[in-house]
């Protein structure tokens, strides 16, 4: 049994615990890994993510024959036990925030689909996934994508992948209290198989850039865990946001290099590297893109390692031990591929876009950093796969 059949086995298993019928469909998000352009989204700029095969999968089916009123149930299999992993409730009073995080994303979706004027029908789901939580690949979209489409599935909306996405990211901004931006729900929804996604997270304009034959993607997990939350993101991103008022701009997207350096000498020093880092990660975007296209693993050297330090020195989301992690990743591979911190930061995962034949070179400086580290790392190569759709169960 493959991957996904033993996960649609244990959505469909954990639905007929719960509810003591079969479930009538399966949808599936995928969670992503962000190849370039971290804390860029929020700042309206270019990103360049793309979806793992990794997912959340919904089970999903009506409501009970015998149920009085328009109820709304769910369980979360992968989060405690049968009793704390369950929620309901009534689709007629307002919908507000349960006692946990995985309720609320649940709640926050219909909830948003109500504020988008969409009428959600009384059903009952269950959720499986296998994206690591709190990694940095981004578990919480791809929950909030599939829970979203399998309400438009079951409730007849038809909502268009991009339409998905912005429904789970109101759930997370208003409901869950995390102030992300939408590109993590955008590749969760619209990704094409064998390609990363250049999307514009201002206009949501994107497009399918190939990934080279040659090239493997591989993702690192330091083992040390965050709660976005909890963490200083919604500080890193009230900081952007001061420095673009200061600046004048509407959004971070709006300077270039230039421009801000003329500013510098006017500019809160704390705000100005937090702004640098934005600027001259959006001008690695592209540059990146086109590496990745042709397999110039030399230029993906060079411009991820770049990404790594300002992610570390100047919006300063990194943690020691991650630093020492990629620069030991960085010296095993040279010029055959780049390294460098993904996803929010203060913990998770790094990414590594390389030749294929240098996994192995990977694999025996990860094991060189774990004599020494408090946390273990691991190591997993992910396949690019497309967005959120329909599972056949089989």
């Amino acid at each position: 049994m493959d991957r996904r059949s033993r996960l649609i086995a244990r959505a469909r298993q954990g639905y007929r615990l719960a509810y003591g019928v079969e479930p009538t469909r399966f949808v599936a998000a995928p969670g992503r890994v962000n190849l370039i352009g971290e804390h860029v989204d929020y700042n309206e700029g270019y990103v360049l993510p793309c979806a793992i095969d990794r997912e959340a999968i919904v089970a999903f089916g009506p409501p009970a024959q015998e149920a009085k009123q328009p109820v709304f149930e769910a369980v979360a299999l992968d989060l405690g036990d049968m009793a704390s992993a369950r929620d309901s409730f009534d689709l007629h009073a307002p919908v507000r925030p349960g006692e946990n995080n995985w309720q609320n994303h649940v709640r926050g979706v219909v909830q948003a689909l109500g504020r988008y004027g969409h009428r959600v029908k009384p059903m009952r789901i269950a959720i499986a996934g296998d994206v690591p939580i709190g990694a940095g690949l981004s578990s919480s979209a791809a929950f909030g994508v599939a829970v979203a489409l399998a309400v438009s599935e079951f409730s007849g909306l038809g909502l268009v992948p991009e339409m998905l996405a912005k429904v789970a990211q109101l759930a997370e901004n208003d409901f869950v209290g995390c102030a992300c931006g939408i590109m993590d729900q955008m590749v969760a929804a619209v990704s094409t198989e064998g390609h990363a996604l250049l999307l514009d997270c201002r206009t949501l304009q994107h497009m399918a850039i190939p990934i080279h034959p040659s090239l493997a993607i591989t993702v690192i997990d330091t083992g040390l865990r965050r709660s976005l939350t909890e963490s200083a993101f919604n500080q890193r991103r009230a900081e952007c946001e001061a420095a673009a008022a200061a600046l004048g701009v509407t959004a971070l997207r709006d300077l270039d290099s230039t421009r801000l350096l003329l500013a510098e000498p006017d500019l809160d020093p704390l705000l100005f590297r937090r702004a640098r880092h934005v600027v001259t990660e959006m001008e690695r975007v592209e540059p990146v893109g086109v590496a990745m296209a042709l397999g110039d693993t030399a230029q993906l050297a060079t411009l991820m390692r770049e990404a790594h330090a300002s992610l570390s020195e100047d919006f300063e989301v990194s943690l020691p031990p991650i630093d020492r992690l990629a620069a030991i990743l960085a010296e095993a591979l040279g010029e055959a591929g780049g390294v460098r911190l993904t996803g929010a930061g203060f913990g998770g995962c790094l990414v590594a876009v390389c030749a294929k034949e240098a996994t192995g070179a990977i694999d025996t400086a990860v094991g060189r950093y774990n004599r020494d580290a408090d946390w273990p790392a691991r190591v997993e190569v992910f396949r690019a796969v497309g967005g959120a759709g329909p599972v056949a169960a089989g």
